[in-house]
């Protein structure tokens, strides 16, 4: 397998709409139909926003396979399959793999953590369990540990590894690995550091903003893309109130509220996520009422 860039531009970190009997299968739809007619570069099924730490391994695969089959090649599909057990997630990321997904995204072990050393044994193991694309999730905000770069640097060795979603919110981290990996397609993980990470060469953004504004997520990357620096700084800025209020609690409440909210039947959160507090849904719908959300 040679090394390929899986996307460029605004990949959604997209919510998964639960009801009483698993996913809801007929508003996933509908959230897919949204983000594409709205020019979204790819899906990400399963990470972190979609709650996948809740989910069955079946109903895991499911959602999965239902996003490969509904978006039918109109843009790359990559699932989340990161673990922190490696032997159940490699198991885990091989069976995901033949569902027809573009890639994978896999999150670094959390709560047990790992050495360096481990990480790069832990992940050689779900490359040789699955024979896609594979992009690291870095986000020691919620595992409490990082990957270095030399660990990147000795990971992107192999073919599979193509990518990082960069989310340690440390724009000098961004430009060490950018220095030292270029063969490394490096994504934003932070909705606000969009234009910055794409200014160190970055190929875009896994975004929970393009779940309520896939169209202006997209036009940021391709502005900044094609020359237009400017109007892409521009979008970045006049986004940040709406990004704050996203984040305004744990991710993903706040986007899967601002989706009900717009119409969209997103669904209830799992347990241990639970519903927004009345001074966060204030401040989140006034965010949206200022971008014609509401």
């Amino acid at each position: 397998m040679s090394k390929h860039t899986i996307f460029i531009g605004s990949g959604v970190a997209l919510v998964t709409p639960f009801c009483e009997n698993g996913v809801n299968f007929d508003a996933l739809g509908s959230l897919i139909d949204f983000q594409i007619a709205n020019r979204t570069d790819a899906l990400i099924i399963c990470g972190t926003t979609g709650e996948a730490s809740t989910m069955p391994d079946e109903e895991h695969i499911a959602a999965i396979q239902y996003a490969v089959d509904r978006v039918a090649g109109r843009v790359p599909v990559i699932a989340g399959a990161g673990s922190n057990d490696t032997a159940h997630g490699a198991k885990l990321a091989g069976k995901i793999a033949k569902t027809g997904v573009d890639g994978l995204l896999l999150v670094t072990p959390y709560y047990n953590k790992a050495t360096q050393r481990g990480l790069i044994t832990h992940y050689n193991a779900f490359a040789a369990a699955a024979d896609v694309p594979i992009i690291l999730y870095n986000v020691p905000s919620r595992t409490g540990m990082t990957i270095e770069v030399n660990t990147m640097k000795e990971l992107s060795k192999n073919e599979q590894f193509v990518g990082m979603k960069d989310a340690t919110g440390n724009i000098s981290y961004t430009a060490q690995l950018a220095a030292a990996c270029p063969d490394i397609d490096i994504y934003s993980g932070n909705d606000d550091m969009i234009v910055p990470v794409l200014s160190l060469g970055g190929k875009g953004v896994i975004s929970v903003l393009a779940n309520v504004m896939p169209a202006e997520t997209h036009d940021m990357c391709e502005k900044f893309m094609t020359g237009d620096t400017e109007g892409a700084c521009k979008l970045q800025l006049e986004l940040l109130d709406l990004v704050k209020a996203l984040f305004c609690e744990v991710n993903p409440i706040p986007a899967k509220t601002a989706l009900n909210l717009m119409g969209y039947n997103a669904g209830s959160l799992r347990l241990p996520l639970c519903e927004m507090a009345e001074d966060n849904l204030s401040t989140l719908k006034q965010a949206m009422v200022k971008h014609g959300l509401l």
